[in-house]
């Protein structure tokens, strides 16, 4: 089994419900196809460098997975033809980071400038 790191962009007038959906319909591809999700999350709104069809900001969602190849094929074929989607990037890594939040909002560091 390899692990990847999925990155989806989401269009940005979609709801938090249709977000959590697009969350567990990937989900269930993944572990339809002999994947397992390792940890999921939502980085949120975020501005696009430039605009995707039509679009000047995207829903970004990150799945670490364990699988083969195949469970990605069936992903990256679902996503082709989902019209809430603007874009899609898998990438092989040899070793997943589990730690790193790099879009987490640090409470402690705000409230430690307010002080």
């Amino acid at each position: 089994m390899n692990f990847y790191e999925h990155t989806i962009i989401a269009r940005q007038d979609i709801s938090p419900s249709q977000i959590k959906q697009l969350q567990e319909k990937y989900s269930r591809i993944i572990e339809g196809n002999d994947g397992n999700l390792i940890k999921f999350e939502s980085w949120g709104l975020m501005h696009l460098s430039y605009f995707i069809k039509k679009n000047k900001k995207g829903n970004y969602l990150h799945f670490k997975i364990e699988g083969s190849g195949k469970t990605i094929k069936e992903l990256e074929k679902t996503e082709k033809i989902d019209k809430n989607l603007l874009r899609y990037l898998t990438v092989k890594v040899k070793k997943l980071d589990l730690e790193t939040e790099y879009f987490k909002k640090n409470d402690d560091a705000n409230n430690s400038k307010e002080k």
